[in-house]
């Protein structure tokens, strides 16, 4: 199967500065790609490169496999969502959402079916008379979103499109639209710092880091199989153990630690340099237990987030072990200073690259 976009070595410099480097990434019709990453990582330049705002210094884009590197942004049938909507403040929302058609003079009926038609599906039929200024955040983002849809665009490009709104609406939001680009079978690159969202939103994951891709994969794959130590602490959080790799021929691989052996199933990358576990996997028990890949420890503090608490246990490493619990009866009595012992199952503990 073809790719809808595909980047073959892309890098991007502005003058001694290497934006992105080495770029390859192919994304399939109807697939809902993130780019994730802290800023100035990349993600909004390699947007912009594919709307056609900026200029690749080397490497091509393709389209359908149309090497598009010299053709004009407006001839692309690409669309991009801002984060402050762009919406014109003088119309309406049927003038906002048909804005591209007209533009294109299409037939008059056929703009107002198309209006019609994507009024309802973005839940504001109704609203059609009303100005931006009369709109909450969240009907002002689904006015972008039907506006940047009618023109029927080969893929949509979302740069940070929830960052504008509060949490509770951003989760909404996130949801509603990744039913409406599904239902439409439309293909779709967000860009996003926000590693939930990323989470949510996405078929797949890329993850970036100083203009290169860290990781790419599935929310599952890039979320329980981290191959480096930025993506298990950018996408959650991950405790990070580090030792001396080694193998036993009957138990399998493991790494000294504390005069301890953490044994874990099998090697995630090449050449691990460190484990890694996510906070949730780690299991806690009070005083003394006699398990494999334990270690003694004291919790040295206590996070309490409603839903879950984290503990940060004093296991003597260079970092506390961090262990998310449910917020349940049994963990009720886990206070600072009492002595615990945290566990790292084999099949949950992670070999990784620095």
């Amino acid at each position: 199967m073809s790719a809808v976009i595909e980047l073959k070595n892309i890098k991007k410099q502005f003058g001694n500065f290497e934006a992105v480097k080495d770029m390859d990434l192919a994304i399939q019709k109807g697939e809902l790609v993130s780019f994730l990453g802290p800023s100035g990582c990349g993600k909004t330049t390699t947007l912009r490169m594919i709307a056609g705002f900026e200029t690749p210094t080397e490497g091509s884009i393709f389209l359908n496999g149309r090497d598009i590197n010299n053709v004009p942004a407006r001839l692309r049938n690409l669309t991009m969502v801002f984060q402050n909507y762009a919406l014109f403040p003088h119309m309406t929302v049927f003038q906002n959402i048909a804005f591209g058609l007209n533009m294109r003079k299409a037939d008059k009926a056929e703009i107002k079916k198309k209006v019609d038609d994507l009024l309802q599906i973005v839940k504001l039929a109704g609203f059609e008379k009303r100005l931006p200024s009369q709109l909450s955040g969240g009907q002002q983002q689904r006015v972008a979103l039907a506006r940047a849809l009618i023109t029927n665009p080969e893929v949509l490009l979302l740069d940070e499109p929830f960052g504008a709104l509060d949490k509770k609406l951003r989760e909404a939001m996130q949801l509603e639209i990744r039913n409406i680009l599904k239902t439409l079978n439309i293909t779709a690159i967000f860009v996003t710092h926000d590693q939930e969202e990323a989470l949510v939103l996405s078929d797949k994951v890329v993850v970036m880091n100083n203009g290169k891709i860290e990781q790419m994969g599935t929310p599952k794959e890039t979320y329980e199989f981290p191959q480096t130590k930025f993506a298990a602490n950018f996408i959650g959080v991950s405790n990070i153990i580090e030792g001396e790799f080694k193998t036993d021929e009957r138990k399998g691989s493991y790494m000294e630690c504390r005069n301890t052996k953490l044994y874990f199933d099998g090697g995630q990358v090449e050449h691990p340099q460190v484990l890694a576990i996510r906070p949730e996997w780690v299991e806690l028990h009070m005083g003394k237990a006699e398990a494999e890949n334990s270690l003694d420890g004291v919790i040295a503090d206590v996070k309490y987030f409603g839903n879950n608490v984290q503990y940060f246990v004093d296991a003597k490493l260079p970092e506390p072990v961090i262990v998310s619990c449910p917020n349940t009866d049994g963990y009720s009595s886990m206070k600072r200073g009492i002595p615990v012992t945290v566990v790292f199952p084999r099949q949950a503990l992670r070999a990784i690259q620095d």
